[in-house]
C-alpha cells in the first residue's frame, strides 16, 4: 500500500509525552524542506443533484466555486480544528473536482509549503470541508448524499520519506 515502512504498532507514538498525554509536538529542531500532500474524497448523491450541480441549478449559488473557497480557507485554518497541528505558513492550495458522468463527485486538495513539518492534515482537512460545503449547498434537495471515503493519496518531504497509495482509482 505505501512506498515505506510503517513504523511498529509497537513504537511510541510522538503526539504522547512521558506521562502518556496528548502534546504538539516540539519541530522546532527540524530541516525545513519543501512538503507537499494530496488528500481525495467523494460524494455519492443522485444523479439529479449531480446534473444540477455541473450546470450551476442550485439555488444558493455555484456550489463548487464555494466548495473551493471552503477547502482553501480550510486548509488555512487546520490548526484551528486539530489540536494537535502545527499552524503552517500553506504555499499553494488547489482544490480540482471531477465526477463519474452519473452520480459522485469527486474533490481533490493538493497542499505545499516549506516548512519543518508535513500538510497532510492540511490535505485532508481542505477536501472535508469542500465535500460538508457542497452537502450544506444541496442539502435542501437531498439529504442522503454519501460523503467518503477519504483519504491521503500522497504525500512528499519529510524524514519519514514520500507515501504513495497504490489503489488510486
Amino acid at each position: 500500500m505505501t512506498d515505506r515502512t510503517e513504523p511498529s504498532p509497537l513504537e511510541p507514538l510522538s503526539h504522547f509525552g512521558e506521562q502518556g498525554r496528548a502534546r504538539m509536538v516540539d519541530v522546532s529542531d527540524k530541516e525545513t524542506t519543501a512538503r507537499a500532500a494530496v488528500a481525495r474524497t467523494s460524494i455519492a448523491m443522485a444523479e439529479e443533484t449531480l446534473a444540477r450541480i455541473k450546470s450551476g441549478g442550485i439555488a444558493k449559488g455555484d456550489v463548487l466555486a464555494v466548495a473551493q473557497v471552503a477547502g482553501i480557507m480550510a486548509a488555512k485554518n487546520t490548526s484551528a480544528w486539530i489540536p494537535m497541528c502545527h499552524p503552517l505558513p500553506l504555499s499553494g492550495v488547489d482544490i480540482s473536482f471531477g465526477d463519474n458522468g452519473r452520480d459522485t463527485l469527486t474533490i481533490e486538495a493538493a497542499v505545499r509549503t516549506k516548512g519543518p513539518t508535513g500538510v497532510e492534515m492540511e490535505a485532508l482537512t481542505a477536501v472535508s470541508a469542500a465535500a460538508l460545503t457542497v452537502y450544506d449547498m444541496c442539502k435542501a434537495m437531498q439529504k442522503d448524499m454519501v460523503i467518503g471515503p477519504t483519504e491521503l493519496v500522497s504525500k512528499t518531504g519529510g524524514k519519514n520519506g514520500d507515501y504513495s497509495r497504490t489503489d488510486r482509482a
